[in-house]
């Protein structure tokens, strides 16, 4: 009876053993599912966009983008919005930019739009928008991004004196107290015009710059973006998306709380978004995070504070927590029937369609090879060629 008693504890603690293998086995292949679904959803329009950035990288010079911000009045403001959007510069990429800005007497009020603008868009920011949310989220995204920007240059404009002896911080200052920025992401675009003898090779050029130099920058966070995603998706609880759903307000306390101080550039921030949406917060709150998240972060709100000011930082962090929270309100309010009509994530993972597959595998290869390969290129020459990325020294 006792070796019964024995055998019978033993079975059960074998048969406890199996169900839960069996729980992690299931759990280990949801997530897979869920990456491999977020991977599908945004590889193409990645892959477009950074051709379509590598165009923009390689075709605007610094000389025209700082000769249009260095006016002092509202007009350099909306020329520094509309700058910023195709850029492809994520909140630390556009620190050293902003620093040449600085140096070459670029109004703080247009450096402040510029740093707002920037970072939430970017032309493979739009595409991998487009993409996951649909045309109507993109042009809201794009088209906020320049209000919020242009309230936080006009704030500027307003209330800080560009003559302010107490403002001005020169650059060395920002190079040697400022630690992050020796390993920030992204160079500035250092590119001068193609001219004609360089034809011939522009197609190389442009991937060279597209996938050696701007996505290189970027693919660490990105993969970063889709594995926490996946993560939120596969473990999130049921209850905690039925509470969140229930209590809109909680919805935008705790996206604002996570993104403010979340390093995570406009691309990777996407995956993100999409799996809270798919966990149950709301469209507006993953507006917020999409907005928030790129354009604030502790690297750059150091920057701006030493660069700019503390008037300044208290206008920027203003301008992009409120500019988004209402922004954010205003699009469950009146558009996220709208939103719910175009997400495909739920989908299974055979829908994917094979351009969809073969782009995901694409990107995945580049990006293990970029991380794991400070030194990886596709192409030998071009990209990085003003002194190296920084995420080579990372």
């Amino acid at each position: 009876m006792v070796g019964f008693a024995v055998n019978t504890a033993t079975q059960s603690k074998l048969n406890t053993l199996l169900i839960k293998t069996k729980k992690m086995k299931e759990l280990i292949l949801e997530f897979l599912a869920n990456f491999w679904l977020l991977l599908n959803s945004i590889a193409f329009f990645i892959l477009l966009g950074v051709l379509i950035a590598g165009v923009f990288k390689l075709l605007l010079p610094d000389a025209f983008i700082k000769k249009h911000l260095g006016e002092h009045n509202f007009m350099a403001n909306i020329k520094a919005a509309v700058l910023g959007i195709p850029l492809p510069l994520c909140s630390c990429s556009v620190i050293p930019f902003v620093s040449a800005l600085k140096k070459s007497g670029a109004s703080r009020s247009a450096i402040q739009t510029f740093l707002i603008s920037t970072p939430i868009t970017g032309a493979d920011s739009i595409m991998a928008t487009y993409g996951v949310f649909g045309w109507l989220f993109t042009i809201y995204r794009v088209v906020t991004s320049v209000i919020i920007s242009l309230l936080a240059g006009l704030l500027t404009l307003l209330f800080v004196n560009e003559e302010d002896a107490k403002n001005e911080v020169i650059d060395k200052a920002v190079a040697t107290n400022f630690k992050p920025a020796a390993h920030i992401i992204g160079m500035p675009l250092n590119i001068s015009v193609v001219k004609s003898e360089d034809r011939l090779n522009i197609f190389q050029k442009i991937v060279s710059y597209a996938f050696d130099d701007i996505y290189k920058d970027i693919a660490r966070s990105l993969m970063i973006g889709v594995i926490l995603g996946a993560l939120i998706v596969t473990f999130m609880p049921e209850n905690l998306a039925e509470y969140i759903s229930a209590n809109p307000l909680m919805n935008y306390v705790l996206v604002l709380a996570v993104s403010i101080p979340l390093y995570v550039c406009a691309t990777a921030s996407i995956p993100l978004g999409l799996s809270l949406l798919s966990a149950g917060f709301s469209p507006g709150a993953a507006f917020i995070f999409l907005t928030a998240g790129p354009a604030t972060n502790t690297v750059t709100m150091s920057v701006v504070f030493k660069t700019l000011g503390k008037t300044s930082l208290i206008i920027y962090l203003s301008s992009v927590i409120i500019g988004s929270l209402i922004f954010g309100f205003f699009f469950d309010s009146f558009f996220s029937e709208s939103l719910s009509q175009m997400m495909s994530f739920d989908g299974d993972e055979e829908d994917a369609g094979f351009i969809a597959q073969v782009s995901s595998v694409i990107l995945l290869y580049l990006s293990l090879n970029y991380i794991f390969n400070k030194d990886a290129k596709i192409i030998k020459t071009g990209g990085c060629s003003s002194g190296g990325c920084c995420s080579s020294g990372s």
